[in-house]
């Protein structure tokens, strides 16, 4: 996938956005840097147990479906008649 105006609309974005200028000093000071990234933390840990959790219930269920399959011995050769 490229990065990038692809046709003229994409580009003429690119243009009138490029020369806006923000100023958002204001909203920054509403928020603390410090709990952000604390909540930010927060969140990637959680994620992260989720995921332990996640293939710790897959192991489970894969062992306990193994345990309970009852293998059968098919004869797939026929006997021959005479």
């Amino acid at each position: 996938m490229a990065i990038g105006a692809q046709d003229n609309i994409d580009r003429e974005l690119v243009n009138k956005y490029a020369k806006i200028k923000v100023d958002n000093s204001e909203s920054a000071k509403l928020v603390d840097y410090q709990t952000m990234l604390e909540a930010m933390t927060d969140f990637a840990n959680h994620q992260r147990d989720m995921m332990t959790v996640d293939k710790k219930l897959k192991e489970i269920c894969s062992n306990a479906t193994s345990k309970s399959i009852r293998y059968m011995r098919i004869n797939f050769n026929p006997p021959r008649r005479r």
